[in-house]
């Protein structure tokens, strides 16, 4: 027996929904140890200790694989940000576009390796999921209402374009945590833990958008 085999793990009978679970586990793994260019269904199937066709019932090719990861990432994002609209003031619609940020970040920041998957349009079929689809409209969806409501109470600056700040708000998001991700704090003196450095440059961005 060679030293790969005697670490393999023995190979165990599943339900089908522990079996979908532990799989996504795996190439989660998989990716944390190696990158996710070593991500193959057969190789996930070794990671999970179960037989090599095993996983095809499910996962016919590695984008369907990958695609359940971010099905799994966009899930854990929609609650994080429930999470955090259920702490801020209702009656600020912009403490309201805060609190997307702030989900966004804590998910981001505790599911590093999901973002890096979902972020990558080559990696899955995003259009092809229903779960994707739907979940991310219904976040623009309700950063459009955040935006729509703070003009009518007029605490938004009369010069920003809705459609520009939704825009403006993803890019915003979005890159601050690819920074961090990408490893680009160093050279950009950046030398706050991230959750700090994340934070204050959210409530920044948010103080820029107030009317005076």
């Amino acid at each position: 027996m060679t030293e790969s085999d005697s670490k393999a793990p023995a190979r165990r009978s599943y339900h089908h929904g522990n079996l979908v679970e532990d799989l996504i586990a795996a190439t989660i793994r998989l990716i944390e140890e190696r990158g996710v260019e070593a991500v193959s269904v057969r190789e996930v199937a070794k990671q999970a200790g179960v037989s090599p066709g095993a996983p095809f019932r499910h996962f016919p090719t590695k984008t369907a694989l990958l695609t359940a990861v971010a099905e799994q990432a966009i899930s854990r994002l929609t609650q994080s940000v429930a999470d955090a609209l259920a702490r801020a003031p209702a009656a600020d619609p912009l403490a309201g576009l805060r609190a997307i940020g702030e989900g966004y970040l804590a998910w981001a920041l505790a599911n590093p390796t999901h973002f890096q998957v979902i972020s990558s349009r080559t990696l899955i079929d995003f259009h092809g999921s229903e779960r994707l689809t739907q979940e991310n409209e219904a976040l623009r969806e309700l950063i459009a209402e955040f935006i729509a409501d703070a003009r009518i109470r007029a605490i938004l600056r009369p010069d920003i374009e809705a459609e520009d700040l939704i825009y403006m708000a993803r890019a915003f998001i979005y890159g601050t945590v690819r920074m961090w991700i990408d490893g680009h704090y160093p050279e950009w003196r950046i030398t706050r833990p991230p959750e700090e450095a994340m934070r204050r440059t959210l409530d920044l961005f948010i103080s820029l958008l107030r009317h005076p």
